[in-house]
């Protein structure tokens, strides 16, 4: 079985996933493009930390889209090496990170220099997963016969929001935040 740091050595740089990107790739690049880290110092704070980052993603996650660009913005600002490994190519990976039991992603695996984790993040900041859940609370029920399409308008809504809403984008970099500033603290 390979350790995350062998995933992280076979992973593709963050910046390269991006440019590979065959969905959603424009509305990524416009979150990294928009998004401007806050005038508060921390990424700044995170250069003497000794760790690098894993993300395990696909570019057809709506939730990835927005997310992979606020991470990979304060890995540059901190000097923070930052691949990705995707879900779906081997499946071992995330199945040692499920979310409830599923295999949500992203999931950002913070390993220290030696390459053992030493934390996670993911799938979603908790005021973003509060959105999500309002929005699935107003779906209709799975056997309804208009499940399908109004799950699906709803996806699309939530998309564009995630491409366009700055303030989600401050929620997902406060939480990521928060989790690093953590781990220097244990």
């Amino acid at each position: 079985m390979k350790t995350e740091q062998q995933y992280f050595q076979e992973g593709r740089t963050i910046q390269d996933y991006m440019e590979q990107m065959s969905k959603l790739k424009e509305e990524s690049f416009y979150v990294y493009e928009n998004f401007q880290l806050p005038d508060d110092g921390e990424a700044e704070q995170l250069k003497d930390m000794d760790i690098h980052l894993l993300t395990i993603t696909e570019d057809w996650c709506g939730d990835a889209m927005m997310i992979n660009p606020v991470i990979r913005k304060i890995a540059e600002a901190a000097g923070i090496e930052s691949r990705v490994a995707l879900r779906d190519e081997d499946t071992d990976l995330i199945d040692r990170h499920l979310t409830n039991g599923g295999r949500a992603i992203p999931i950002v695996l913070i390993l220290d220099g030696a390459g053992h984790l030493i934390g996670k993040w993911g799938p979603r900041a908790p005021e973003v997963q509060q959105l999500v859940d309002q929005l699935r609370d107003s779906l209709p029920a799975k056997d309804a016969p208009d499940f399908a399409e109004k799950q699906s308008e709803a996806f699309a809504a939530l998309t564009e929001k995630y491409q366009y809403d700055k303030t989600l984008w401050q929620y997902v970099y406060h939480s990521f935040m928060e989790k690093l500033v953590s781990l220097t603290k244990e």
